[in-house]
């Protein structure tokens, strides 16, 4: 009978989920939302459909391990050398900014050393599951901000463990110094040797399996590796999390990524659900109601601290105001790994259960309400952008400065943003000597732009007040080349406040924001997929002699 309780619960929690997500689809409602609030309704401190929490954490487990291994392979050794900079002296500075600001707060509300670092470290801490499936349902990933947020998550992530590994230390100040130092050694150099031996099993292994072409077989093979090296790792005494991440960081090195990411993606999808009910289950109301004021106050303090923390980090790595801004915004919450630490500090009673709880509250709520700031982002990020001041900082050319240079310019083309297309679109206007304005966000474009001679300003092109300042109401045409796709619709509609007569041509990556764009104002749309695929279909022909 027990295993059919244990059906029970695993068919309640899914119909309750799939039926609550479907409502909060209905009305926008974010996913990740819904199942928070199925949880909240199935826990054993809601309707009390499931009573073992033991069988679902231990299910969200698997969800979590999945979920590292996945970043693992999403980011493999050469991304990240790519993304060092971003990774370790931003999420450096995130993470020590956020973890001194939480320790001093906690200390002058009375807490100990050893709870207010234990605070610091939960709320350094945001959620890699939500951000990533936000980011990536907005088409955002590869976008500026995108690219910074995932840097600064990649640091959290490596963060977690020896975060994990000193809560014990806490809890046993006096064996701290002594055995810390050990633990530290004996966990680099198991993390040496699970990456050694892995590295020189796991091709091998893959390449065999391949070879045989039995696909359920490869899709055994990978999830072996990834809960093989999480478990393994977890025995010899490092981070269940970190052996996933490190797995992931194997596999996705490897020829057969793309094909182990594509086989797991289903799994990873559905314990990640399940571990987002788990979250949920975790809130108890009749705790909550009481202590409401004192959870909201906790709340803001956590996302406005958070934001402020995360957008001087952006300031301090020279990234625009509308970047720092966004990713401050994606990262304002506590993370899934701050339920795992306070579980570990609960074994030593390091914070009072009604500043766990309260804490643990504001931490779900931060996670559920994450969604909607995503969607909110942009028009805050155009807000930050007007603070004028912030921008002579950049040490670049502003589109106020640009503007008393040209106020005589007709007839000519603002360029949006000056990536490779928009370098070439300049150079070809520059030989046909045809006048022409660029703007981009980002300072290190800017500079590289004046070097080489070009007109060219820091600005916010989803700013009307900046394209007045370039000219668009006299401008002939503006071309936006940026990879931000909310930026681009909110470019275009800025331009028409402008100038409703100012013809508009946008680059964008789908032929499914199209439509969108077109409504927006855009007269030209020119889809990245379609000029792609001509372009394999023209190669393809013209190798075999079939394109006349």
């Amino acid at each position: 009978m027990h295993e059919l309780d244990y059906l029970r619960d695993l068919v309640v929690i899914m119909g309750l989920g799939v039926a609550v997500v479907a409502i909060f689809h209905r009305f926008k409602i974010p996913t990740i939302a819904g199942f928070i609030v199925a949880g909240m309704m199935v826990g054993p401190k809601g309707l009390g459909l499931v009573n073992d929490m033991k069988q679902v954490q231990m299910l969200a487990e698997i969800g979590v391990t999945l979920l590292l291994f996945g970043i693992g392979m999403e980011f493999p050794l050469d991304r990240l050398r790519r993304l060092w900079k971003l990774v370790l002296i931003g999420g450096f500075i995130q993470v020590s900014l956020s973890i001194g600001a939480a320790y001093l707060i906690a200390k002058a509300l009375g807490l100990s050393f050893e709870a207010s670092l234990l605070i610091g470290f939960i709320v350094a801490v945001s959620s890699t599951a939500i951000v990533l499936k936000g980011l990536e349902q907005r088409g955002e990933i590869d976008a500026p901000h995108g690219r910074f947020t995932v840097g600064l998550l990649i640091f959290q992530d490596l963060c977690v463990v020896p975060m994990i590994m000193i809560i014990p230390f806490l809890g046993d100040p006096e064996g701290m110094s002594s055995g810390m130092l050990m633990t530290v050694v004996e966990s680099i150099l198991i993390v040496a040797v699970v990456l050694l031996a892995a590295h020189l099993i796991v091709p091998k292994l893959m390449d065999i399996v391949a070879r045989t072409r039995q696909r359920h077989l490869f899709i055994m093979t990978v999830l072996l590796v990834c809960i093989g090296t999480a478990w393994i790792s977890a025995i010899a005494g490092v981070s269940l999390a970190l052996g996933a991440f490190l797995a992931g960081l194997i596999v996705g090195g490897g020829e057969y990524r793309h094909q182990a990411m594509a086989d797991i993606f289903s799994f990873k999808e559905v314990f990640i659900s399940i571990f987002f009910v788990s979250v949920g289950m975790l809130l108890d109301l009749t705790e909550i109601i009481p202590n409401i004021a004192n959870i909201m106050l906790l709340l803001l303090a956590i996302m406005i601290g958070k934001f402020i923390i995360v957008f001087i980090t952006g300031l301090v790595m020279r990234m625009p105001l509308r970047v720092s801004a966004m990713a401050g915004t994606a990262l304002a919450q506590i993370g899934e790994f701050s339920f795992v630490m306070l579980g570990v500090a609960a074994t030593y009673q390091l914070l009072e259960p009604t500043h766990a709880s309260n804490l643990m509250a504001a931490a779900v709520f931060s996670m559920l309400l994450t969604p909607f700031a995503l969607s909110m982002a942009p028009a805050l990020a155009a807000g930050v952008g007007k603070f004028r001041s912030l921008t002579r900082l950049m040490d670049v050319t502003t589109a106020e400065e640009v503007s008393e240079s040209s106020v005589k310019m007709k007839d000519h083309i603002i360029i949006g943003g000056y990536g490779l297309a928009g370098h070439d679109l300049a150079e070809a206007l520059k030989n046909a000597e045809f006048p022409h304005l660029i703007v981009d966000i980002n300072p290190e474009n800017v500079r590289l732009g004046l070097k080489r001679g070009e007109p060219i300003s820091y600005g916010d092109i989803t700013s009307a007040e900046v394209l007045e300042l370039l000219g668009a109401s006299r401008a002939k045409s503006f071309v936006v080349v940026v990879n931000d796709q909310t930026a681009i619709e909110q470019a275009v509609k800025a331009a028409k406040s402008v100038n409703p007569n100012l013809h508009i041509l946008v680059r964008t990556r789908y032929l499914q924001d199209v439509h969108r764009l077109t409504e927006a104002g855009a007269a030209d749309v020119v889809v990245s997929e379609t000029v792609t695929a001509a372009e394999v279909v023209t190669t393809i022909l013209k190798m075999n002699g079939l394109n006349t």
